[in-house]
């Protein structure tokens, strides 16, 4: 063999190694490490949701507002290059004569062509009960959960309700394509707190960093002794949880930025949590199935209600 030919089989053979490895670190790996930090303590969490006076949420909705769709390994590494769907949800916890929005879609200008689906109905009604609402929470920066939001023509009017916390108002960047208008946060108070937060009867804040700065749990114990676990996206789908496992390394870390070992600390105990009690409801980000079947036994209600209705 001329020296010319084996040198270039040998500089090959080495390139396919490289992207081999590459391949695998990047879309394939995903091990839980060996040490994990975060906790959820649920007994402290349940007397915080019942510390508040008052009646708790009678009902639960959820709106279905927009479709985006991802290589199944974006979502779960190593699970292929098939789609994936990622529905995009806005939540109205319902009490008697209030309501509390968690999480407010984006809108389909926000969207733009990565949008597969935009059902302008949906959104509508979404912006009526932002209108309504005594509270408005998001459970993170990204446009998807806080686009609704920056985008409403009443925001001044809603800014009363608004509730981020401290991370979140720190970290705009998080947010883009989505921005607030110039001078909306003038003199805006942020909420501070350090593990969990009561912020109406059966609703308790659950600070969970690592998706983004700003990322936190909502959890609700409704009056007919219904608990859900609204986990932003600490996991996209539920298989996150089940498989314990994250996103691809390309997504999480050159996409999202995100803090990956904090995520597979809330990822371990999520399935923690999941073994111990599976009668809480645990509501991924963007899992149609999920929330397909809790709607179907009743957990969640389809469509928003006026609270004029």
């Amino acid at each position: 063999m001329k020296p010319w030919v084996r040198n270039s089989a040998v500089a090959l053979s080495g390139i396919a190694v490289a992207v081999g490895a590459a391949y695998y670190w990047l879309i394939v790996e995903s091990r839980m490490p060996a040490h994990t930090q975060y906790a959820l303590n649920m007994p402290q969490i349940r007397r915080l949701a019942a510390s508040m006076p008052g009646e708790k949420p009678t009902a639960v909705e959820v709106e279905r507002i927009a479709l985006f769709r991802f290589p199944a390994t974006a979502v779960v590494a190593g699970d292929g290059w098939r789609t994936s769907d990622l529905p995009v949800y806005s939540y109205r916890i319902a009490y008697p004569s209030t309501s509390i929005i968690v999480d407010t879609a984006l809108s389909k200008e926000l969207g733009g062509d990565n949008l597969l689906k935009f059902d302008a109905e949906a959104y509508a009604r979404m912006q009526k009960a932002m209108s309504q609402a005594s509270v408005i929470l998001i459970t993170h920066e990204h446009v998807d959960h806080i686009g609704g939001l920056t985008s409403h023509p009443g925001l001044s009017a809603l800014m009363h309700a608004v509730q981020l916390n401290r991370q979140q108002f720190l970290h705009p960047e998080a947010m883009a394509p989505a921005k607030f208008p110039e001078h909306a946060l003038d003199g805006y108070a942020p909420i501070e707190y350090e593990n969990y937060r009561t912020v109406a009867p059966g609703v308790v804040l659950i600070k969970a960093p690592g998706h983004t700065p700003g990322s936190q749990m909502v959890f609700v114990a409704t009056e007919d002794g219904k608990e859900l676990l609204f986990i932003g996206d600490v996991a996209w789908h539920f298989r996150n949880i089940a498989v314990q496992r994250e996103r691809a390394r390309l997504v999480t870390w050159l996409f999202l930025g995100e803090d990956r070992d904090a995520v597979f600390g809330e990822l371990a105990a999520l399935g923690r949590l999941h073994a111990a009690e599976p009668a809480i409801r645990i509501v991924p980000g963007h899992d149609g199935v999920v929330v397909d079947a809790l709607i179907a036994d009743g957990s969640l209600k389809s469509g928003f209600t006026s609270s004029s209705e």
